[in-house]
């Protein structure tokens, strides 16, 4: 289905505001006023909108440490996502997640995981409610190129193919598992190709193509909601940034070339997909940049409201730790 001139400038928006977001948590831990780990997404923007997309707001996700980008392209207050890095009660998790543990069962974000393939098995039991629940949803599970090597994503694949899931895997390969290079740690680098030995569709894509992310993930999801089961969706892409920080960024041990030609504007999905609505005359670049400014302004807000936000009470430091 084609996107509304408004549609398209709002996965511009979502992009400028995820890559912002990121840029500013990293300034806020540089600075030591928030804490924690922080893994910036800065350069995969693309995927995280692209999928999203194609979602209901009903549907669910499954994200990673590396998850902000995620739960901004799903529909999450930034005011709230902001409170949680800063440790306040107003966050998401009412200051005791922090960066990688962001949840909002109302719009269908089953949380960021700290583990690597840890929101796979939660996924798949999401995509299994979905179907017992014979309404349509779907779930979406975001997951690295690193988790390709545990064993929750043989597991999961293989029992979301057997019982026809309603679920999308989303692998994020960008290159690079912390420092390592995704060649060196496997022997087959097209993560598609796990798929037909589990018998659904694989189906790699150009990752900094916001577009064509969504295309595929559009045809992924309209399968599963005929209950013909799961893809895998692999997309290619890129980690601008260091792998994590806390005082300090980690050292980049990438070689600088490729990290270079990455940024590129060509590569960038933010610029990347700026060029493409301005050269069709779908947005101006004084329009792009008034979207840019307004980002920044709600980045801002952002921060004044976690900052005015109180600290957790420390008698509450095991409250909604439990199941009961």
């Amino acid at each position: 289905m084609a996107l509304t001139q408004a549609e398209l400038v709002e996965i511009f928006r979502k992009l400028v505001l995820i890559r912002e977001f990121d840029l500013l948590a990293v300034e806020l831990r540089t600075a030591k006023r928030i804490y924690g780990a922080v893994h910036p997404y800065v350069g995969e923007e693309a995927v995280a909108v692209g999928v999203c997309a194609a979602l209901r707001p009903t549907d669910r996700i499954t994200s990673t440490h590396r998850g902000h980008g995620h739960c901004i392209a799903k529909g999450a207050d930034v005011n709230r996502m902001m409170a949680e890095l800063f440790g306040r009660v107003d966050g998401y998790c009412k200051g005791k997640g922090g960066s990688m543990h962001i949840a909002d069962f109302g719009i269908g974000i089953l949380g960021a995981n700290g583990i690597v393939a840890g929101g796979m098995p939660i996924a798949c039991g999401a995509a299994l409610a979905a179907q017992l629940e014979d309404a349509g949803g779907v779930t979406a599970c975001f997951f690295g190129d690193g988790a390709t090597g545990e064993g929750e994503f043989h597991e999961t694949l293989n029992i979301a193919s057997l019982w026809k899931l309603p679920l999308l895997f989303v692998c994020e390969n960008n290159r690079y598992g912390a420092g390592n290079a995704v060649e060196s740690v496997r022997a087959q680098t097209d993560i598609s190709l796990h798929a037909p030995a589990y018998g659904m569709p694989g189906v790699s894509v150009d990752g900094n193509d916001v577009l064509a992310v969504r295309d595929a993930a559009s045809e992924a999801v309209e399968r599963a909601r005929r209950g013909d089961g799961p893809t895998l969706l692999h997309c290619k892409t890129f980690r601008m940034l260091f792998h994590a920080m806390r005082d300090a960024p980690q050292p980049d041990m990438r070689p600088t070339d490729v990290v270079a030609a990455w940024r590129g504007r060509d590569r960038d999905p933010v610029t990347r997909f700026e060029d493409h609505l301005t050269s069709r005359g779908i947005a101006t670049a004084v329009e792009a940049q008034r979207i840019r400014d307004a980002v920044k302004r709600d980045l801002e807000a952002a921060v004044a409201f976690a900052e005015a936000s109180p600290y957790p009470d420390p008698h509450d430091l095991l409250v909604d730790m439990f199941a009961e």
